[in-house]
């Protein structure tokens, strides 16, 4: 399911981490980043430097298990998790994948969810390292800890954006969310009529990126190739605008997108208009897509101009000309209320 952003905290999950981040003092020399972005950072001698990020799953807030395959979900918990790396233009090696299940939970089903583990970390070439089983009272919650690795001078944070930056972003939005709205529909649908088969044919793509998601491993190839270094970058995870406006929080800037540039899949505007949903709203709001949202010089714009692997959705300007989408009809709405 969309990450919940602890509605019982009155300024949600950043302010609880700024609150966080608040008591935890740095006191070792070889702690480079610490709370506040996708991964810490540190460094223990050499020219690398290593990363450390933490996930946590639980069941009826990330996932529900009436429609979601164990294997599936354990190839999606390595493909979230290794994100948050990816998201430091780090790449992810090693991760340990821990769960507490209760005792209603077969040792067969939780082997299943391990052949997901597996299955995408053969994918992305990352070990499996470690981790713990317990019991747990009530469903299963899952966490996980990724481990990467950088050249000191390769690091990127949320905090580098400057004015004239391009704004880009991987992928296609909103899927996922659509993806989860189909699901939950069906469930509904059963819930009233066990006997009626759910009608999901003809959903496959909005279904994989709901169920299945992949991480976005080659745009950071592709970016090296073309010796371009982001100034920031951020996981998209809990939906675009909210890590648009994480990104230039963190980097103390504004900046403008254009709703005819994000990048919605046409699977998904079909999705949208049976949920009389306005895409946009989807892929602006929408959760889980795991892509990653970053800034480029505007220099680099030849080289980049005619890529596969992302869109240039706008730019980053001065913080007091705000956070704000330019609709299709011309009309400037402010990030957070589109």
């Amino acid at each position: 399911m969309t990450e919940n952003e602890l509605t019982s905290i009155p300024d949600g999950k950043a302010g609880l981490t700024a609150k966080i981040k608040a008591g935890a003092d740095i006191t070792h020399p070889e702690t480079i980043i610490g709370i506040g972005d996708d991964a810490a950072v540190s460094h223990y001698g050499g020219g690398e430097n290593t990363l450390v990020s933490s996930s946590i799953f639980s069941e009826g807030i990330h996932f529900d298990l009436t429609y979601t395959p164990l294997k599936h979900f354990g190839y999606k918990v390595v493909a979230a998790s290794i994100n948050k790396i990816l998201a430091m233009n780090a790449e992810p090696i090693q991760v340990t994948v821990s769960i507490a299940v209760s005792n209603k939970v077969a040792q067969q089903h939780i082997l299943e969810f391990y052949d997901g583990v597996h299955a995408a970390c053969d994918e992305y070439c990352i070990d499996l390292i470690g981790g713990d089983t317990t019991t747990s009272r009530t469903g299963i919650t899952i966490a996980t800890t990724t481990i990467g690795r950088a050249d000191e001078d390769e690091i990127v944070s949320r905090d580098g954006a400057k004015p004239t930056d391009l704004l880009c972003v991987t992928g296609d939005l909103g899927a996922a969310y659509l993806g989860l709205q189909l699901l939950e529909r069906e469930k509904a649908v059963f819930n009233a009529n066990p006997t009626t088969q759910p009608q999901l044919q003809g959903y496959e793509y909005i279904l994989q990126r709901q169920l299945k998601p992949e991480a976005q491993t080659e745009v950071l190839k592709y970016l090296k190739t073309k010796q371009i270094k982001p100034t920031s970058m951020i996981a998209v995870q809990s939906g675009l605008a909210s890590e648009i406006i994480n990104l230039c929080r963190a980097s103390n800037m504004g900046c403008e997108i254009f709703e005819e540039r994000v990048p919605i899949a046409s699977d998904t505007k079909k999705m949208a208009k049976e949920f009389n949903i306005n895409p946009i709203v989807a892929a602006l709001n929408g959760g889980e897509d795991y892509e990653l949202l970053f800034t480029i010089p505007l220099a680099t714009y030849e080289k980049i101009k005619d890529n596969d692997f992302f869109k240039i959705i706008g730019s980053i300007n001065a913080p007091e000309h705000g956070m704000n989408i330019v609709m299709e009809d011309g009309g400037i709405i402010p990030l957070g209320k589109a």
